[in-house]
């Protein structure tokens, strides 16, 4: 009884119409429908040359250390983990793309939260954001669903290099067709609406890999977690600071941008914390813990860490407060502890996780306008060219710059701001460097 009223003095559980079984429920599901990213993200930044055990632990550390501050300092049913789509940047665009040291992406990532931070300073953040036309946005996440699609398509094996076309249909190997059941066991059941489907075809293939031999059965399935030492502490702040990686900074803090408010705005309402006159409850504390979640993360050796959509199943189920958040981010603590099983799950296995996230980013797209071709052109421009060039920023980019000169051109100026011109000249820079 003492302990339930402690509770509800921390978290007003009651006040908000939520109960602590309510809540529980709600942060084991958020913890559920993103535990993939468990999987997924050491194998993405891994192939940076990064030690994968390392980043097993920095992945369940951070996502559990930004989850328990979302619930206990802002008191917000939000969990948050390194986020998809900008650890795919971090590797294929800075490390693998321009041959940056995964060092110096940290450092960079790093610079990104503290620029984040000083624009999050008298509300600045909340201005820029809002000057930025809602179309591109709703395109940046769908390019980067498209993105991440692709590499997971890779990763699967169904897409390979080709010299005639550049890309064509990859070779069916054991692996492949492992990949792909996987994919189909992960999609029927996210269509069920089961809980922890991405989860349960990695699970699924993963199995498969372990029967056909083609993945070694770990020799312990609980262990104490490996040392953060590998890349803890080893970012090169000195080495981001230089003219060709403004672009790589500004995209980081933009795409982190987008998306938090997104999923704070989208899932605050649904989870009741709107007060009257429309304003979110502890919002700034939110979108601060979002940034010294993502500095914090840098230093510990993973790129940024940023509020999940994936927070809107635990909203759904009833979660209101941030007990839900806690309880999510003890369950991350928990994983630590299972990381030998997690280190050996394949990429192939994890594909599945990319594909069907890249398909809910994707999904956006329906919200634009697309009778209006002055809009149309730089969101689709946005959408392709990020896939197809390998690079969030460099579509990201485009897409800006598309927008600016067609409003120009045309003489549309009451659609353009100083913003969002200061931006374009930012986009000028990275692509001219």
């Amino acid at each position: 009884m003492q302990n339930t009223e402690t509770l509800e003095r921390l978290y007003k559980i009651s006040e908000r119409g939520s109960t602590v079984k309510q809540e529980v429920i709600g942060g084991l599901t958020t913890f559920l429908a993103m535990s993939y990213i468990i999987f997924v993200n050491p194998s993405i930044l891994g192939m940076t040359g990064m030690d994968k055990g390392a980043l097993i632990t920095v992945t369940c550390l951070t996502s559990a250390l930004a989850t328990i501050i979302s619930g206990v300092w802002a008191n917000a049913p939000f969990a948050l983990a390194p986020g998809m789509g900008l650890n795919a940047f971090f590797t294929f665009t800075l490390v693998l793309g321009k041959g940056v040291p995964w060092q110096t992406a940290l450092g960079i990532v790093f610079m990104s939260g503290v620029f984040f931070f000083a624009l999050s300073l008298g509300g600045i953040r909340e201005k820029i954001a809002y000057a930025i036309p809602v179309p591109l946005k709703i395109a940046v996440g769908g390019g980067i669903g498209l993105f991440i699609t692709f590499i997971g398509l890779i990763n699967l094996g169904l897409v390979a290099a080709n010299p005639a076309t550049i890309v064509g249909l990859g070779t069916m190997k054991t692996t492949t067709v492992i990949g792909i059941v996987g994919l189909l066991v992960a999609v029927v059941l996210e269509i069920k609406q089961v809980k922890g489907g991405m989860l349960i075809g990695i699970v699924t293939s993963t199995v498969l890999g372990f029967i056909t031999g083609d993945i070694a059965v770990p020799e312990s399935i609980v262990s104490l977690p490996p040392s953060i030492a590998p890349i803890a502490g080893k970012l090169d702040i000195v080495g981001a600071f230089k003219l060709s990686l403004i672009g790589p900074i500004f995209s980081f803090m933009f795409v982190d941008l987008f998306d938090t408010l997104g999923t704070l705005i989208s899932c605050s309402r649904q989870a009741g914390i709107v007060d009257k006159d429309g304003k979110i409850k502890g919002f700034g504390r939110m979108l601060y813990t979002d940034v010294f979640s993502t500095i914090i993360g840098s230093v510990l050796g993973t790129s940024t860490v940023t509020t999940f959509v994936e927070s809107a199943a635990g909203v759904a189920v009833g979660a209101k407060t941030g007990l839900a958040s806690l309880v999510t981010g003890i369950l991350f603590l928990l994983a630590l502890f299972f990381s030998p099983v997690v280190a050996v799950v394949p990429g192939y296995a994890t594909a599945s996780a990319l594909i069907i996230v890249g398909v809910y980013m994707f999904k956006q797209i329906v919200d634009l306008d697309f009778k209006d071709l002055k809009t149309l052109f730089p969101c689709f421009i946005i959408i392709v060219m990020m896939p197809l060039t390998y690079s969030i920023s460099i579509g990201l980019s485009l897409g800006f710059l598309s927008y600016i000169l067609i409003h120009l051109v045309t003489g549309d100026f009451k659609k353009l701001n100083l913003p969002l011109i200061f931006i374009g000249i930012l986009c000028l820079v990275n692509l001219v460097i």
